[in-house]
């Protein structure tokens, strides 16, 4: 059964979501307001999700027999990441169980080889890349780089926030990488020296309507997202260009929900693809605070079948630093948060993790600016005031 039929005969007012991270805990906002019970899949009973759940299936995510019982609770099923068993999936969707975005749109998208490849499919242009099981290649042998250094090593799957992307400059380095587990798991790109990265969320409903938000600039270390600058100054045919490759993505999927499209613009105005995430994304925490319609709203309101609400700006721009672990061990940093929450216009948010690490997530903080030219003219020096209270003498952390 399909979403625009289960739409037409009932309501839907419970969603299951696989997953229980932060992305999964800030729907918890936006499900009360609109009046929707959420259930959770995630492995651990202090996954940050759990403090919002009507009901919690304490399990892996990539196990679906965990998602049948999951199913048993909800109308439709959607998805904090993608790192699931599809073809267990598959066997549910077949039984009846309704999954949004459907399965049939995360398909192209988990390997990240085969989403360059259906990118390049539909025309939209992405970075020269390789996969390197499909390179002749016998171990303990050099690895063969037909694309020159330095080049980006991408693990196939499971990679996020840094995890599984390494920039090689030497071959010895992508030797060291690739001979203990052999060359099947990666992807090889070619190094984009960009001008800037950029991104953007864009929801879709089931009934077809399309809703892109503002283009932002997102600013990177080591492949871990720091800082998003909303919106990001690009010229007019920048903008158009990236808006249209979004809506061709998402009317080729019959994507259903809201996706995140990570982009670089080269110094002579190329746009390439670089990644897509078929969820709520890092890049659209600014929302919260600087749209009329959160990202985590705009996906709720498409998984029900509910109109999009406008993802318009209500402030002149905002500025978003993600709050990384520097050290590792139990940590509150209650002190450092109650600092930042008093910064003007600021917007604090603890994902409640108990343990951290070097390099995780544990929270964020957006500032809203009145202007645009507030934003263009203090965006440095808001960074640099978070990262001080934050880090004060310690160094930020590289990719984990």
């Amino acid at each position: 059964m399909g979403i625009r039929q289960r739409n037409q005969q009932t309501a839907i007012t419970d969603i299951g979501i696989i997953g229980g991270g932060q992305l999964a805990w800030m729907m918890g906002p936006a499900a009360q307001k609109l009046g929707l019970t959420l259930h959770i899949q995630t492995p651990q009973a202090t996954d940050p999700a759990g403090a919002i759940a009507h009901h919690t299936v304490l399990a892996p995510v990539a196990d679906s027999h965990a998602t049948q019982r999951l199913a048993q609770g909800c109308q439709v099923i959607t998805f904090e990441n993608e790192f699931v068993d599809l073809p267990g999936l598959q066997v549910l969707q077949d039984q009846g169980i309704l999954f949004a975005p459907r399965l049939s749109a995360l398909a192209p998208l988990l390997d990240k080889y085969e989403q360059r490849c259906y990118l390049r499919q539909l025309g939209l242009p992405t970075p020269d890349f390789v996969a390197l099981g499909d390179v002749p290649w016998n171990p303990g042998e050099p690895v063969p780089n037909p694309l020159g250094f330095p080049a980006v090593l991408k693990a196939r799957r499971h990679g996020y926030d840094g995890r599984g992307t390494t920039v090689v400059q030497t071959q010895g380095q992508l030797d060291a990488l690739v001979n203990p587990v052999g060359t099947e798991p990666f992807l090889l790109e070619a190094y984009v020296p960009f001008e800037r990265e950029l991104a953007v969320m864009i929801a879709r409903s089931p009934q077809g309507e399309v809703q892109p938000y503002t283009i932002v600039e997102t600013q990177q270390r080591q492949q871990v997202c720091q800082v998003v600058l909303a919106p990001a100054a690009v010229a007019p045919d920048v903008a158009t260009t990236i808006a249209q490759y979004s809506k061709t993505l998402m009317i080729a999927l019959d994507a259903v929900g809201i996706f995140g499209l990570e982009l670089f613009l080269t110094p002579d105005g190329q746009i390439l693809v670089n990644e897509v995430a078929p969820r709520t994304h890092n890049s659209g925490h600014y929302t919260l605070d600087a749209c009329h319609t959160s990202q985590f709203e705009q996906q709720l309101r498409a998984v029900a079948g509910l109109p999009l609400g406008d993802p318009g700006l209500t402030c002149g721009g905002a500025v978003m630093v993600n709050l990384l672990g520097f050290e590792d061990g139990p940590a509150d940093y209650g002190d450092r948060r109650a600092a930042l929450a008093a910064l003007p216009q600021a917007h604090v948010y603890w994902y409640g993790k108990t343990e951290s690490r070097s390099g995780r997530k544990l929270g964020h903080v957006t500032v809203t600016c009145a202007s645009l030219e507030e934003l263009r003219q203090q965006w440095r020096a808001i960074v640099h005031r978070i990262e001080a209270l934050w880090y004060g003498p310690n160094t930020p952390p590289a990719a984990p």
